[in-house]
């Protein structure tokens, strides 16, 4: 008899072997379901064709299909894309990248849109937390957290190999080239090598537009979108396999690019000269191993070096030239005890270590170490599931010029409940409750003239309740038919801010914000099956958000709506699928919102929506896709002054050997 491990539906627990699509003759397979890895609370994903169908270029413009997030889009093809989940900053959101998270200790922020979805078979969004007991311990500290799975090779029956090119042109002069190779090392173990390049001019046509607090427009004219180029270059590599009890996997990814930074359009200046070189680098490991039925442990390990340039060769200002280097060592220790059949329990330890080092004047060259311990328990009892979680972090550091070291711990309890009220399968109701926490980013504590080294922990407050009802059935029109929704209070308290002191009107970070946080997200979606070779699927999703500033009375903009934060929100995504063609239709909606806290007519940001389509053929080696951006050539922005392009087109061309 030969036992395979740990069979789960997780998007992260890369369980099943590279080979299970092929035939193997073996005498006898057992499998093994644990409740450990089940998820208490199901996660909002996008996988396999579904991903592939929607007009998206990066793991950014993905995110924009789910409720309750919100993308900081910057413009064009190179411009950084942020996103924060319910209001809450992008720091309170982890991004893994297939089971490790990104980090970036400077400021906090991981830009999504350097993130390729040539080879991403996956992407999950959790609120809270991924509701699974087995688990790094840092999983358990975000208030909410993406996990991107890139692809696992799979060969058909007699195959060693595969190979993908895929060629894209479009709009603003964009060229992609990125190809996948795959290959069979062993009857347990296959590797897999991505790479792809990127280059663009950035240019494009925008509606040059500002309406005064009068009325009245203060000009409105066509301009063309400069220092917007980019050429990035990214490799990864995938090494995975299988032991008669676990398995492992190694990963090394590296990126660099060169970019303009088209910066903001005001007081009609129209060029920059503002440049950034990134070059990210990190290598990663896994090892899981069952012993016995019961215990189960899992090993993580990871090093990453990130090394920025930024540039400013503008005449009408200081020139700039400073280069950050980022280091960060990362180890993990998962493991999990299956008590009973419905019972377990799990306990982690997480280390890491960040190092910043910048060629600025009086520099802090600031070093971190983190602790990460948690321990958790679920229990299975049927209509009833139940998870509780404990995570604490402790975190030192060490800085120049800095008399002590700066300690800082804090406490994660967290709750999860999810319950089928009647005897049926289609229908559950789900609560959560967490308290989370964001330390400062090294930028917040010992940036030049501007850190402030007392900070405390932003901390915020989750309450969550929602309903999900999902039927699906083999025969029939009807294929399935889902609808969920969450109604949810947040609060952020000690918020970090800017703010000016002195005369000079030089800037630090305080913890003087407090945000109160309601809203509701609702997902629902239907696949048809119009005739036997027809399908048809619709996607749809709506954010309302309240999102107030209680910082002080004393304040002009107390109780107002913090700032790009929209009272509505939501998306449709419609398709067809006939034979080997695919027809998708997507829209885009974000509703008023403000640029500034004070929520006055001057700040006042108009709805804006756009819509995208896609048309694709297929046969098994190749396929061919045409995609239409912004199809109706609407004039928006989603951050003030960075126009988004209008109508732009791409063209892709996919061969598989």
């Amino acid at each position: 008899m030969l036992w395979l491990g740990t069979v789960t539906a997780s998007a992260q627990e890369h369980v099943v072997p590279a080979h299970a699509d092929s035939i193997r003759h073996i005498s006898e397979v057992v499998v093994s379901s644990r409740m450990s890895m089940r998820q208490t609370i199901p996660s909002a994903t996008l996988k396999g064709e579904e991903l592939r169908r929607m007009s998206s270029l990066s793991v950014a413009d993905a995110l924009r299909y789910f409720s309750g997030l919100q993308l900081k889009d910057y413009g064009g093809v190179g411009g950084i894309k942020t996103v924060n989940i319910r209001s809450m900053g992008s720091n309170h959101l982890g991004v893994f990248y297939d089971g490790i998270e990104l980090g970036n200790a400077q400021n906090g922020q991981i830009d999504l849109g350097q993130f390729s979805l040539d080879n991403v078979e996956e992407i999950s969004l959790y609120n809270g937390q991924k509701s699974a007991v087995f688990q790094p311990a840092v999983d358990f500290g975000n208030a909410g957290s993406v996990y991107i799975r890139t692809r696992m090779p799979r060969f058909a029956d007699g195959r060693r190999s595969n190979l993908v090119a895929r060629v894209k042109y479009g709009s603003s002069d964009t060229f992609r080239f990125s190809t996948l190779w795959e290959q069979r090392l062993g009857s347990n173990v296959s590797s897999s090598l991505s790479a792809g390049v990127l280059t663009s001019s950035g240019r494009y046509k925008f509606r040059y537009r500002r309406v005064t607090a009068q009325g009245t427009t203060a000009y409105d004219t066509t301009a063309v979108r400069h220092n917007g180029d980019i050429w990035a270059f990214r490799v990864e590599g995938n090494v995975n396999g299988q032991t008669r009890h676990g398995l492992w996997s190694m990963k090394a990814y590296t990126y660099n690019s060169e970019r303009g930074i088209p910066g903001a359009i005001v007081s009609n200046v129209w060029r920059r000269g503002e440049r950034q070189w990134d070059h990210n680098t990190f290598v990663q490991g896994m090892v899981q191993q069952s012993v016995g039925r019961r215990f189960t442990t899992k090993m993580l390990a990871k090093y990453a070096y990130y090394d920025t340039r930024y540039v400013n060769n503008d005449t009408t200002q200081m020139h700039v030239d400073n280069t950050f280097r980022q280091q960060e060592v990362y180890v993990s220790w998962a493991n999990v005890y299956e008590l009973t059949g419905w019972w377990s329990l799990s306990a982690s330890y997480d280390f890491k270590w960040n190092k910043l080092n910048a060629d600025l004047p009086r520099f802090a060259y600031p070093h971190r170490y983190s602790n990460y311990v948690s321990v958790a328990t679920a229990a299975d009892l049927g209509r009833l599931k139940i998870q509780a979680s404990l995570m604490n972090v402790w975190v030192k550091d060490h800085a120049r010029n800095v008399r002590t070291a700066k300690a800082l711990s804090a406490c994660t309890p967290a709750l999860f409940v999810s319950l089928r009220p009647f005897d049926v399968q289609w229908l559950s109701l789900r609560a959560f409750a967490k308290r989370s926490y964001r330390m400062p980013t090294f930028n917040d504590l010992y940036y030049t003239d501007v850190g402030n080294a007392n900070l405390r922990p932003e901390s915020a407050v989750q309450y969550d309740m929602g309903v999900l009802a999902e039927q699906r059935w083999s025969h029939g029109v009807v294929r399935r038919l889902m609808l969920q929704a969450d109604g949810y209070y947040n609060t952020v308290h000690d918020k970090i801010v800017a703010y000016p002191k002195g005369q000079q009107f030089r800037w630090t970070m305080l913890n003087l914000g407090r945000v109160h946080i309601t809203g509701l997200d609702v997902q629902a979606q239907a696949d048809v099956a119009v005739t036997h070779s027809l399908m048809a699927t619709l996607r749809m999703q709506y954010t309302y958000q309240d999102a107030r500033d209680v910082t002080s009375p004393a304040t002009s903009y107390y109780r107002d709506q913090i700032p790009y934060i929209p009272w509505h929100s939501g998306s449709v995504v419609t398709g067809l699928q006939w034979r080997g063609w695919d027809l998708t239709y997507s829209m885009i909606y974000t509703g008023e919102r403000y640029s500034q806290q004070e929520n006055i007519s001057y700040n006042h940001l108009q709805p804006w929506y756009t819509s995208d389509m896609t048309l694709a053929w297929h046969d098994g080696r190749w396929r061919v896709r045409l995609d239409v951006n912004n199809l109706f050539s609407q004039d928006y922005d989603v951050i003030l002054n960075y126009p988004m392009p209008k109508r732009n087109y791409m063209l892709s061309v996919e061969y598989n050997i």
